[in-house]
């Protein structure tokens, strides 16, 4: 590697000194010379121009990449449902506690009745059933997000992070979850 580096040292600076002589000296060498490097070799290369779009290359490189596959062809997992599902109860308990929160502001002006003795005379008139399954419906998001809260605070101690783990946390959490929720609801 050095001797091939001193060499090459060499040939620049006799090339900066002697322009002219190294040409010739390439122009008339022994193919012996040429193998042993003493010489410079130049390999001219001829270009044309291309009238082609400069980003249509990239655009045919793309049309041959994989195609990020679909959630649709995964087998669906206990980790990643719960994982969504506690997000979606997230949001699905924030959204119409904003929008509750809002009409409770504007219903004097309004003149809607929200007040708590109109929500009490509202669920008191209803079946017993449709008041079963309004509270079952209400109370299972705060129910699940709850538990696979308590599931997620398990994790981040470092603990019940492997794949068997997980997975009979996963299907504990819906179990507790239903449970309590169900329960809530009759009483």
């Amino acid at each position: 590697m050095f001797s091939q580096k001193v060499a090459q040292q060499s040939l620049r600076r006799l090339a900066v000194q002697q322009p002219l002589s190294m040409q010739w000296s390439m122009m008339r060498a022994s193919p012996a010379a040429m193998a042993l490097g003493k010489t410079v070799q130049s390999r001219p290369v001829t270009t044309s121009p291309n009238n082609e779009d400069p980003t249509s290359l990239l655009a045919k490189q793309r049309l041959n990449r994989p195609v990020s596959p679909h959630l649709a062809i995964y087998k669906p997992q206990i980790g990643w449902i719960g994982s969504s599902l506690h997000r979606i109860t997230g949001v699905a308990m924030s959204g119409p506690l904003y929008l509750w929160a809002t009409a409770y502001l504007f219903s004097p002006t309004l003149g809607w009745h929200l007040e708590s003795a109109s929500m009490v005379a509202a669920m008191g008139a209803l079946p017993v059933a449709a008041k079963v399954a309004i509270k079952a419906t209400l109370a299972l998001p705060f129910t699940y997000h709850c538990m696979n809260g308590l599931r997620h605070l398990t994790w981040d101690l470092g603990r019940g992070l492997t794949n068997n783990a997980i997975i009979k946390s996963g299907w504990t959490v819906v179990g507790l979850s239903v449970s309590t929720a169900l329960a809530l609801a009759f009483i």
